[in-house]
């Protein structure tokens, strides 16, 4: 089949390009891994269905309910309209405690306490029922809350200890939480939860083959468990072993498509071994599903494309990744470059 010669000398081009890079290797290596796992503070999204039992009233009912969320200190994070039988989602939730508030017409008539704690990114499921009864509504006793990655029904002797260990985690005494994991794998090696909390206190500690022994010891246990996948590509990368990272990063991203973070290492990954060409799908994936997070893949694919002498892609990545890392310390080098190579 004939293919153009243009776009063969292109992909020939960023193939060898890739050993080019000058700078933007500040969140590209063991620095951008560990972004998300300086303790406390991952973000998550809490979300939950919610239902109106309305069999029990009579008259006018209100079809429109506000959702508050407030954090510790009594400060709204955000609210949210909804109706009997929606589901409500708060994004970029910091670990912490908070009030979930549900409002008619003005008037707070219920509020659930709600615990976000997880050392990686994940999604907590809080759903909330309330009962109409003649002209009042009431809340329901609640489902409570629910990690949907993390779910693991451990032993109430082992679930203390897990609590002990993230109690340490917010505390900054890591080597307490690494006590306390150990003594819950060590009597039930199945945690897969435990062993990625206990692997991502490793790799924080940079103490990268102890965090992928720990993270394989979570997919022994629980074989698509995705947080495991994920962080076994970054102990990977954190080693240089870049060919066994894309192995498992692919994985990671046949197991969840939609992971922006996962769609970046695994392009990322390909970079480092010097495959710029297949490294351009995954990066531009994950901007696509993450535009501000993984806002550093512009800054990739720039200079991906300067190597290989595409100055005017170049130049509309550099501009991309200015207009979101507009503080980033490589700031005056590339707009250097913009100044020099964008079209007159």
């Amino acid at each position: 089949m004939y293919r153009p010669r243009s776009l063969f000398l292109l992909i020939v081009v960023l193939v060898i390009a890739c050993a080019n890079f000058a700078w933007a290797q500040q969140r590209g290596g063991l620095e951008g891994m560990k972004r998300d796992l300086d303790l406390g503070t991952a973000q998550h999204t809490l979300y939950g269905d919610f239902k109106v039992d309305s069999s029990k009233a009579s008259g006018s009912k209100s079809t429109t309910f506000q959702v508050v969320l407030y954090n510790q200190q009594g400060q709204p994070f955000g609210r949210q309209s909804i109706t009997p039988n929606g589901r409500y989602f708060f994004n970029n939730i910091n670990n912490g405690e908070y009030q979930l508030v549900i409002e008619m017409e003005g008037a707070e008539i219920s509020r659930q306490p709600v615990r976000v704690f997880s050392i990686y990114r994940n999604e907590f499921k809080h759903d909330v029922e309330l009962e109409w009864r003649e002209n009042a509504v009431t809340a329901k006793a609640n489902t409570g809350i629910v990690s949907a990655a993390d779910a693991y029904a451990r032993s109430s002797a082992n679930q203390k200890l897990f609590e002990k260990a993230q109690d340490s985690i917010a505390k900054k005494d890591q080597k307490q939480a690494v006590t306390l994991l150990g003594q819950i794998v060590n009597a039930d090696a199945q945690d897969y939860q435990a062993w990625v909390t206990l692997g991502l206190l490793y790799f924080v500690q940079e103490k990268h083959g102890d965090a992928e022994k720990a993270f394989r010891s979570a997919l022994t246990a629980k074989g698509d468990f995705k947080p495991a996948l994920l962080n076994l590509g970054k102990a990977q990368m954190a080693q240089k072993s870049f060919d066994l990272a894309i192995e498992t990063l692919t994985k990671a991203v046949e197991a969840d498509p939609k992971s922006a973070e996962a769609n970046y290492l695994l392009g990322e990954s390909y970079l480092q071994i010097k495959k710029g060409s297949k490294a351009v799908g995954y990066l531009n994936e994950a901007i696509k599903l993450d535009p501000i997070g993984m806002a550093d893949a512009h800054l990739r694919l720039g200079m991906l494309y300067r190597g290989a002498g595409l100055k005017e892609k170049a130049v509309a990545e550099f501009e991309q990744f200015l207009a979101k890392r507009p503080d980033s310390p490589e700031k005056e080098k590339i707009q250097q470059y913009i100044t020099e190579n964008k079209p007159k």
